[in-house]
């Protein structure tokens, strides 16, 4: 089979400027991609600022061949993110592929989170996805071609201790690359999600002994797949850690059902937790109207 390549497609990466960021920005110049490398350059709590990160990746890749600019915009507010988007344009005219994967870690315990902490973490996070995927989406659309990764992680999806700012702003990236790809479907705007284990400095202090056995570029391969046109998969959920590369699904089971019109007694409920929560046959639903469809069966309809 033919090498997978990027000749003239255009990607944007955000929060490129080092980590994953780099990774993937590099791998995808080194096939042909033209990247907007996108940071900020500031610190992991998304204080400060600086040109420097950005333009040594940008640096990294034109030295090896490849075409690339800088953009030193936040995502976190929509004129930033239309920013990014409007480099791309200006320097090669579109845009095929978008990464979100810029991030700022603010962690606190949840009885001692601020609102300021939540904010700035949504605002990176979960707003800016949407700041810069926002005026990308039409443009993939008028083109009938498109590529989002959405950058997740398992302390959304799974939880984790004194991240809820982070988890909360994580998982709503599920929820919204799951209706994007169902939107952009039919101009074949096709939208996953990862979920990455990787040493970076935003998890150095998290992954204790894991930190040195999992390098970014071992996500890399998995992100870059799904931002290539050989990948039709849509609609779900990679992880990629350590050399380990799996799905993360939401199901539901078949669960129990009280009957036609009938609404059950709490005492029912209680005594129906094991149907209520058993996973031994189950089904991922894609779409609302799938999971509709399990009650309409369950009713004989």
């Amino acid at each position: 089979m033919s090498d997978i390549t990027f000749d003239q497609r255009v990607a944007i990466v955000t929060g490129a400027g080092g980590g994953l960021g780099r990774s993937y920005a590099l791998e995808l110049a080194r096939r042909g991609a033209r990247v907007v490398v996108n940071d900020l350059g500031g610190a992991i709590d998304g204080t400060g600022g600086s040109t420097r990160p950005a333009d040594l990746v940008v640096r990294d890749i034109v030295d090896r061949g490849g075409e690339a600019v800088a953009n030193y915009d936040s995502v976190a507010t929509p004129e930033s993110g239309a920013a990014i988007v409007q480099t791309a344009l200006d320097a090669f005219g579109t845009v095929d592929v978008v990464v979100n994967n810029a991030g700022i870690l603010r962690d606190r315990s949840f009885g001692n989170l601020t609102i300021g902490e939540l904010q700035a973490v949504v605002d990176v996070h979960l707003l800016g996805a949407f700041y810069v995927s926002l005026p990308a989406f039409p443009v993939m659309k008028e083109a009938g071609y498109g590529r989002f990764v959405f950058t997740s992680s398992n302390a959304g999806i799974f939880g984790n201790f004194g991240q809820t700012n982070y988890g909360a702003a994580k998982a709503g990236l599920v929820g919204f690359s799951n209706v994007l790809a169902i939107e952009g479907a039919k101009y074949n705007i096709k939208s996953n999600v990862i979920a990455p284990v990787a040493r970076t400095r935003l998890t150095e202090e998290l992954l204790g002994p894991l930190t040195e056995l999992v390098d970014p570029d071992q996500v890399t391969p998995m992100v870059v797949y799904l931002c290539s046109e050989t990948n039709q998969f849509t609609h779900e959920i990679f992880t990629a850690g350590g050399g380990r590369y799996g799905r993360i699904f939401v199901g539901t089971n078949q669960g129990w059902f009280s009957g036609m019109n009938v609404v059950p007694s709490v005492e029912e409920i209680r005594d129906h937790l094991d149907e209520i929560r058993d996973i031994t046959d189950y089904e991922i639903p894609m779409s609302s109207t799938e999971e509709i469809m399990l009650i309409a069966r369950a009713m004989g309809g």
